[in-house]
């Protein structure tokens, strides 16, 4: 069942070790206080995870959101294995760039339109 606040949607399978994300408007500190426990449990059952991270509409993160947004990298720097970034702008294309000192993830960038090509990645 998809845990939902007012600008992310988590949804995890029962069966693999991939979290979906879908982001829209701008993610803020009470979305990461949902969100971050159900991202902790997912860790606790699956060891290393992957994440789908997909952004529609996306206008980034507010200052303490950022904060917890970096709190959440440190702490679980080597949990996670790969980041697939789906999105439709310059911007968020850097983000594969810029995450990479706060992970040990390994991280690629696509468009909207090679949604089964990230699909297909982050199962890989």
């Amino acid at each position: 069942m998809p845990v939902t606040t007012h600008s992310i949607e988590f949804e995890a399978s029962a069966v693999s070790n991939v979290v979906h994300l879908k982001v829209s408007g701008k993610l803020t500190k009470d979305d990461y206080d949902v969100f971050v426990p159900e991202l902790e449990r997912w860790i606790e059952q699956h060891g290393k995870i992957r994440i789908l991270f997909e952004m529609s509409d996306f206008h980034g993160w507010t200052v303490a959101a950022g904060w917890e947004d970096t709190k959440l990298a440190f702490k679980h720097f080597s949990d996670i294995e790969r980041i697939a970034l789906v999105g439709d702008k310059a911007w968020e294309q850097g983000m594969a760039i810029f995450c990479k000192p706060f992970t040990a993830a390994r991280i690629k960038y696509f468009d909207h339109s090679q949604h089964d090509a990230a699909l297909e990645w982050i199962g890989g």
